[in-house]
């Protein structure tokens, strides 16, 4: 007989971070992402798996509707339609790859 014990500790890890301007939020709003991106709480999601099927919704619909979109590019040239492409097609692999991810925004 004997004593078996293990210590774990679960500690917060950053699994990807991203960036983007809020130069761009029209744009995120006409696109359909800008409320699942922008303040997922209000959609009451918390984790990755929660946020893919909006990204899977419209990502399709911001490659798309592409020539209506970049209207929406900021006249001060800080971002642009490829920027918010690239970063929400970026943000739903990187939800699939970690599903059971914590999102927390900072807006």
């Amino acid at each position: 007989m004997s004593l078996d014990v293990t210590l774990t500790a679960v500690r917060p890890t950053i699994v990807w971070e991203g960036n983007i301007t809020h130069n761009l939020v029209d744009m995120a709003m006409q696109a359909g992402v800008y409320t699942p991106m922008w303040h997922p709480e209000k959609l009451k999601i918390h984790t990755a798996s929660e946020l893919i099927p909006y990204l899977e919704a419209n990502l399709p619909l911001l490659i798309k509707n592409h020539k209506s979109l970049k209207k929406w590019n900021p006249p001060n040239g800080w971002g642009n339609y490829e920027n918010l492409l690239k970063f929400t097609s970026e943000y739903l692999d990187n939800c699939k790859k970690y599903p059971d991810a914590k999102i927390d925004v900072s807006v």
